[in-house]
């Protein structure tokens, strides 16, 4: 990487530099909408996605009055 521009982003907020990541990221992800996935992470990403399908959650209610009892 460039020194000039390592030297700028070493200048940024935490907050810039999320900021600077995520239109980086935006960028890549127009440019190349099919990047691959591997296997191991699709298998984890439906894994995921089921045994959410099964969690039903609790009400919020119930979730406040637990945190307010701490």
């Amino acid at each position: 990487m460039n020194a000039t521009l390592t030297a700028e982003i070493s200048r940024l907020s935490p907050a810039e530099k999320i900021l600077l990541v995520e239109e980086l990221w935006d960028q890549i992800a127009s440019a190349s909408p099919s990047l691959p996935v591997p296997v191991a992470h699709r298998e984890e990403l439906d894994r995921r996605l089921a045994s959410d399908a099964n969690d039903v959650g609790l009400p919020w209610s119930e979730v406040r009055d637990a945190l307010l009892r701490r």
